[in-house]
């Protein structure tokens, strides 16, 4: 039989079986998986010296050495992989798809328990019932939900890899290693025959007793376990697409180690007021930055700090809705504008300063905005999901992907918080500018709760992850 894979990786966590899935694997002729080859601890197994004669020194300095070393060894030749190993090697294992992908997994509630009662004996291993180690583990349900947490997220970086590019791999469960057809289906896989009598493994289970018998406070376990959302209820869905870090859009000032990451719609013109005043003028401000220029600005300026600023989801829904689809000046999108009249229902003035154009008039223009945004944001409407209006949580998220701002600010704290950040660098910083207050002050005369729960419905996650109110019409930002 003719093999489609050079390599393998077993994908698995501790106590989870991998050991004698290994031993298994181990059986087959041709077959070699030689343990935790990249466990950062050791190299292949506790107290070995060096894998394919590669020291763990070498290893160190470059991965993908033993990479290649296991590749073109004689035969197939795996390692097993756990979350917690040598990352490097991650995305060459990822992407090659003639590297057999295998997932172990078992309920993370037993193997959360073995690896207690594991680390109590400090026996990790059992070939003879007679030299068993018995002890009672105690549940935390802190430490079992960061166990979960840490499972779950390898285990969906494993998936979205193999989906993005192509690949499918062997799941393969705890309570299936003692099926002979199944392990028989596994080495037909990776391309290899195996006589289904010799799939026998000299280690046995250590603890097969019932939970009950293996928690010293099971009890207590059982009222913990009930708040768990096994299936995940409370998660809040999120189809908006993924964002870069718009670095041109990040503003510098060229005297002081001060950097603005904005987020569109928020309250841009205060901010660059602001930092103009410290140099001088705002004309001399650096910007439309690329992330090579970005990089170089960041060494020649140590000590430099990043900061953005939050707006308050329902005043930035209307401040997008005013600047960018109310007003037909420069910078509005006239297109989207006529998308949004023509298919969605909004009702806009031909000149946004027509007296005809009222409150009730912008009121329900406004709500039509908001019932658009909760569509354009879940992926149910043909236009794009603009930067103007994406969600913050979203928005921070695209800035990861190249640095994070060093400070967080909320608008109604730019007063105190900016010229606080510029004293903590030893500059002299004036007041920050008054914002127009016209866009608030006509949002807190048309406000009311139903434009707050739209508002709710369309950016679930900002008001959950950054934890806001309602709008606030007496003293708005």
């Amino acid at each position: 039989m003719t093999s489609r894979f050079d390599t393998f990786v077993l994908f698995a966590e501790m106590r989870t079986g991998s050991n004698l899935l290994e031993d298994y694997l181990n059986r087959i002729d041709g077959v070699t998986c030689h343990g935790e080859a990249f466990n950062q601890n050791f190299i292949g197994y506790p107290n070995r010296k060096d894998l394919l004669g590669i020291t763990h020194r070498q290893r160190e300095d470059n991965p993908d050495r033993l990479l290649r070393a296991i590749r073109t060894r004689d035969g197939l030749g795996g390692f097993r992989y756990f979350h917690d190993h040598d990352p490097r090697v991650l995305p060459a294992i990822l992407s090659d798809a003639r590297c057999a992908k295998i997932i172990l997994t078992r309920n993370p509630l037993d193997s959360y328990i073995s690896l207690k009662i594991a680390k109590a004996t400090d026996q990790w291993k059992l070939t003879n019932v007679t030299t068993r180690k018995a002890a009672q583990a105690h549940f935390d349900l802190h430490e079992f939900e960061r166990h979960v947490a840490g499972m779950q997220n390898f285990q969906l970086d494993i998936m979205r890899a193999l989906q993005v590019t192509g690949q499918t791999a062997f799941h393969i469960g705890y309570d299936d290693l003692h099926d002979t057809e199944i392990l028989s289906g596994l080495a037909n896989w990776l391309g290899v025959s195996v006589d289904p009598d010799s799939l026998k493994s000299n280690l046995k289970p250590q603890n097969p007793q019932p939970l009950s018998e293996k928690v010293a406070n099971f009890d207590q376990m059982q009222v913990a376990l009930r708040g768990l959302d096994r299936f995940d209820l409370t998660r809040i869905p999120n189809f908006e697409p993924r964002r870069g870090p718009v670095v041109p859009s990040y503003v510098a000032c060229p005297a002081h180690p001060v950097l603005y990451m904005p987020i569109r719609s928020g309250p841009e013109d205060r901010v660059i007021r602001w930092m103009a005043a410290l140099d001088g003028a705002a004309s001399d401000l650096l910007g439309k930055f690329n992330q090579k220029t970005l990089r170089a600005w960041m060494q020649e300026n140590p000590g430099h700090q990043r900061f953005t600023v939050l707006r308050h989801p329902l005043a930035r829904a209307h401040a997008a809705f005013c600047d960018k689809i109310l007003d037909t000046g420069p910078g509005s999108f006239s297109r989207i504008r006529q998308q949004l009249g023509q298919f969605h229902g909004l009702e806009l003035p031909d000149d946004p300063t027509d007296p005809g154009y009222g409150l009730k008039a912008h009121r329900a223009a406004f709500e039509g905005f908001l019932r658009f945004l909760k569509s354009n944001l879940n992926g149910q409407t043909s236009l794009r999901v603009d930067a103007h209006w994406a969600s913050q949580v979203t928005c921070l998220q695209g800035m990861a992907e190249f640095c994070l701002p060093d400070h967080l600010y909320r608008e109604e704290e730019l007063a105190d918080a900016l010229p606080r950040l510029a004293q903590t660098m030893g500059i002299d910083a004036g007041p920050v500018p008054q914002g127009d207050r016209s866009q608030t002050d006509r949002l807190a005369q048309i406000h009311d709760a139903q434009l707050e729960r739209l508002c709710r419905e369309a950016y679930p996650r900002d008001y959950m992850m950054f934890g806001f109110s309602d709008f606030c019409t007496k003293n708005p930002a």
